[in-house]
């Protein structure tokens, strides 16, 4: 199947790009509710491995939890002035329950979906993803590995919960840029908090042991003060290497 692709302007990309910064204080504007859920929806449609989407997002709209939250974000100015929060939440566990729902709709789907793709989630995630108890049968796959590799190129992760946790905040840290440019294209701005108290975060919204914070990020129109300075960047020759 294949989809019709619609012309991109990148001029207005590399706005929203490069007008995005990390604001500090915002202006008391609110956000409209109906912005709010469009960028949230476009958050969800970041890319995941397998497409297993281990990401929640509590975007916190009850005032009491709302002055919680923001305590446990050590009450910083970007947290208090803020229109909206939102907590990032990774979740390694939840991908047999996605791939159950992601499978139900492929087989559901009769638009030529290729059988390999429905293999994949039958058989390779299952296989990938199920550490057991006390990470057994991680530590048997990376063995399998080991050997596997001297003979040709094999992946290499995950074969741990430490292994489960990565993939799970790498996948939710990619979701949470796709928001934070969705509110810069709507005309407001954001600011990834990585500075705060978890466990009371966790308590506050009442997640599940295998849960993680990935950030929370502040939502609101950028303060005339809003930003720290000019935006500093290391030399590029530092990040990005050619070989």
């Amino acid at each position: 199947m294949s989809e019709e692709l619609p012309e991109i302007n990148v001029n207005e990309f590399k706005k929203v790009v490069e007008s995005r910064r990390s604001v500090r204080i915002y202006t008391e504007d609110s956000i409209p509710e109906d912005v709010m859920r469009q960028c949230l929806d476009l958050a969800l449609l970041a890319p995941s491995s397998f497409n297993l989407q281990p990401w929640e997002f509590y975007w916190v709209r009850s005032p009491d939890k709302k002055k919680k939250l923001i305590e446990a974000c050590l009450s910083q100015i970007t947290a208090r002035t803020a229109a909206e929060l939102v907590v990032c939440v990774a979740r390694r566990r939840t991908w047999r329950k996605n791939t159950k729902e992601i499978l139900e709709k492929l087989e559901a789907d009769n638009t030529g979906i290729p059988k390999n793709h429905i293999l994949s989630h039958t058989n390779v995630v299952p296989f990938f993803y199920t550490q057991g108890f006390l990470d057994t049968l991680g530590f048997l796959k990376s063995i399998l590995y080991y050997v596997r590799g001297f003979f040709m190129p094999t992946p290499r992760e995950p074969v741990s919960v430490n292994d489960m946790k990565i993939w799970a905040v790498k996948s939710s840290a990619l979701a949470c840029e796709n928001l934070m440019l969705a509110l810069r294209a709507f005309g407001y701005d954001s600011c990834p908090m990585e500075f705060h108290d978890s466990s009371r975060i966790k308590r506050l919204l009442e997640l599940p042991s295998d849960a993680m914070v990935t950030m929370v990020i502040s939502a609101g129109k950028r303060a005339p003060n809003g930003v720290y300075g000019d935006r500093i960047r290391l030399d590029k020759i530092n990040f990005i290497k050619e070989v």
